[in-house]
């Protein structure tokens, strides 16, 4: 059973939001006397839906919910934006207070993990405990931005049917190393059919402008300033390296540390139950 509920985030985007259990749980539904919930946040040209196999094991124990972030998914995608990092923070914390999930567990992937911990530093208050999935704290600089602007040129678009968008990121994207389905198939779930062939759900310019406000400064700051059990998770042959993963928990007052193996990037998808091991002693302990 999928539900899904519309939100109003920050200057009034709406936002979808969705609850992949079965059935799906309502406010009150997950077992505790406070409210409290999961929200899971996806990464930069990601939705909501990369986060269904998740949900589906979290409803087992929690009221889980998957945002599709503005310029996502289903929710809005106003043209003039803001895309800022304070939007999508804002965002989130309207999620969380208009759903009720209260004090939450924050399951961030890569962009979603930098704003689930910007709002464990601002809005400690709301927030339980937080799951940072592949996602540095380091700047990536100017020259990261100048790749992506080339990579996002270089997408062979339209996509005739969906299995060249498969081939295409896991295999004949230059920038794969190695054959990887997962890949294919995380893309393939932001793709839509047009007149002419497959296209992406986003406007690659707003992923641009979504991006262009985060990779030119370092995080470590604000992750300083979380206080809540946190765990950091890495993908084996992700973007998020051993040492500075580890710099992370350092920094962190509540640091944890797990890796998933033969991961990349998109570790939830490359190995799912990996995934889930990696995850669930850390919610039995924080968020039992």
């Amino acid at each position: 059973m999928v539900r899904r509920t519309d939100l109003t985030g920050a200057d009034g985007v709406r936002l979808a939001a969705w609850e992949f259990a079965e059935p799906a749980k309502g406010p009150g539904d997950d077992g505790t006397e406070t409210g409290g919930g999961v929200l899971l946040l996806h990464g930069l040209m990601g939705r909501a839906s990369h986060w269904a196999e998740t949900s589906r094991w979290l409803s087992q124990r929690y009221r889980a919910v998957a945002l599709d972030q503005r310029g996502h998914g289903q929710s809005d995608k106003p043209a003039a934006g803001p895309y800022t990092r304070e939007a999508y923070v804002a965002d989130a914390v309207a999620a969380i207070e208009q759903l009720g999930l209260a004090p939450v567990t924050l399951v961030g992937h890569s962009m979603g993990a930098l704003t689930a911990w910007q709002v464990a530093a601002e809005r400690p208050d709301l927030v339980r405990a937080l799951v940072i999935a592949d996602m540095r704290a380091s700047a990536l600089g100017a020259a990261s931005q100048r790749e992506w602007e080339q990579w996002f040129r270089d997408w062979p678009v339209p996509f005739g049917t969906l299995a060249d968008v498969r081939r295409w990121f896991g295999e004949d994207d230059p920038w794969v190393e190695r054959p990887n389905a997962a890949r294919g198939a995380f893309f393939a779930e932001v793709m839509r059919e047009a007149a002419d062939g497959w296209r992406p759900v986003f406007a690659p310019q707003q992923m641009l402008a979504a991006r262009s406000t985060w990779v030119h400064d370092a995080h470590w700051d604000t992750l300083a300033q979380v206080r809540c059990p946190t765990l950091v998770v890495r993908g084996l042959d992700g973007e998020l390296g051993r040492a500075e993963a580890q710099e992370m928990v350092r920094v962190l007052p509540e640091g944890r540390y797990a890796e998933v193996p033969d991961a990349g990037h998109y570790l939830h998808y490359d190995q799912p139950e990996a995934w889930r091991e990696a995850l669930w002693p850390f919610l039995a302990d924080t968020a039992p």
